[in-house]
């Protein structure tokens, strides 16, 4: 017989859902260092091949949610209604991202990543990915015609705008001051004439 996809999907979510939270427990229980792969997997019950097949790599499990915060800003420029300013578009979906990156249980998590090079090292190149997929979408928009090079400025723009953000005192006003200049400089680069 075979399982609804359906199911079948939502059951696949559950195990890979169940695997991330099992290694961050253990991850800020005992040190991100200190804790493998084989312990994840013994403590979720699935084998280490189960890990690997939903995680790429131990620094994946930390940054479970990479993919949906890619799709997300990715969307935030494919997903606006008609003629509805990029900039502003872009500044929801950070706003959004750095109010669940700064809400108090994300602290613990972000101390860990301070702490360890590797996965300092994991989300800048997570970052860097993030940019090149957003200037990407942005690019592929005949409504936006900026040069390429612009597409990936702004998108790093938009991508640091996140990490300098969550960082800040008052997140929500850093997102603010930092998207004027984004929006600034988005229209100073006006539509291009050819890239």
């Amino acid at each position: 017989m075979t399982v609804p996809s359906g199911r079948r999907e939502r059951k696949k979510a559950a195990t890979r859902q169940k695997i991330a939270d099992t290694a961050l427990r253990l991850f800020l229980e005992r040190g991100y260092d200190t804790v493998g792969i084989r312990d994840v997997a013994a403590e979720a019950d699935v084998a280490v091949t189960t890990v690997f097949s939903h995680f790429a790599s131990k620094e994946a499990l930390v940054f479970e949610q990479d993919q949906d915060f890619e799709q997300r800003l990715t969307r935030a420029v494919t997903s606006r209604a008609p003629h509805e300013p990029l900039i502003p578009a872009l500044r929801r979906e950070i706003q959004a991202l750095v109010r669940h990156c700064t809400a108090d249980s994300a602290a613990p998590i972000w101390r860990m990543i301070d702490e360890s090079p590797a996965l300092r090292e994991y989300e800048e190149s997570m970052r860097l990915r993030h940019a090149e997929s957003l200037a990407r979408a942005v690019a592929a928009d005949p409504d936006l015609s900026r040069t390429t090079t612009v597409c990936r400025t702004i998108a790093r723009f938009v991508i640091d705008a996140y990490s300098l953000a969550r960082e800040a005192a008052d997140p929500q006003a850093a997102v603010d001051e930092i998207f004027r200049m984004i929006e600034a400089a988005w229209e100073v680069t006006g539509p291009s004439r050819g890239a």
